[in-house]
């Protein structure tokens, strides 16, 4: 992929952008959150991001997050339309016991979170971000073959160009190195459903 056509939303203090490799050094109180039960807003995770107005398509990306140590690093896929329409996948590490595994949907000013408990030796993951013109699918895989579904969701300002990319951020007093890797987008790889249909119009 041609990472130097992608776009920084707020460019980190520290990075590098090679052709096969994107490293990311977090700042401390960097996050993405929008009000939901925190009842804070926090809008300043750097993100790196294609445009594209494709409906259809998938992309990869690898992220090495070994370097992560403190609660709440994380790095992963993200699609940012604006501060307030969004989503992430990523391993967020939260001690020595677990780390959470997991996605945040924003949909006009209120996040969510869904996640599962993860090894805290994990220090690779794989993403597989889809799009099915305004419906979206995250997956996830531990050697970039064999993906499991994280989330499907809607997003309600997303059928038209968006954005999407990877982030890495710290929302603590922290900084780790992220690194990013084979990118590659491709044809859609999330597959039209195929079971029940849907309810006729009167």
């Amino acid at each position: 992929m041609d990472t130097g056509s992608m776009k920084w939303t707020r460019k980190p203090k520290e990075f590098v952008i090679e052709k096969d490799r994107i490293v990311i050094i977090t700042e401390p109180h960097t996050d993405l959150w929008q009000r939901t039960y925190y009842h804070f807003r926090n809008d300043n995770a750097p993100v790196l991001q294609f445009e594209t107005e494709d409906k259809f398509f998938t992309f990869i990306v690898k992220t090495d997050f070994t370097d992560s140590h403190h609660r709440f690093d994380q790095c992963g896929i993200v699609m940012y339309l604006d501060s307030e329409n969004w989503l992430k996948g990523s391993v967020e590490y939260e001690n020595d016991d677990f780390q959470h595994l997991g996605s945040v949907v924003t949909n006009h000013g209120y996040s969510d979170w869904a996640t599962t408990a993860i090894s805290p030796d994990m220090k690779i993951m794989w993403y597989r971000f889809s799009r099915r013109e305004d419906d979206y699918c995250i997956e996830c895989s531990q050697d970039g073959k064999n993906y499991t579904q994280m989330r499907v969701c809607h997003m309600w300002d997303g059928a038209g160009k968006i954005s999407f990319g990877i982030y890495a951020c710290s929302p603590e007093e922290s900084s780790f190195k992220a690194v990013f890797s084979d990118m590659v987008v491709t044809e859609c790889l999330w597959q039209a459903h195929d079971g029940q249909q849907p309810d006729s119009e009167a």
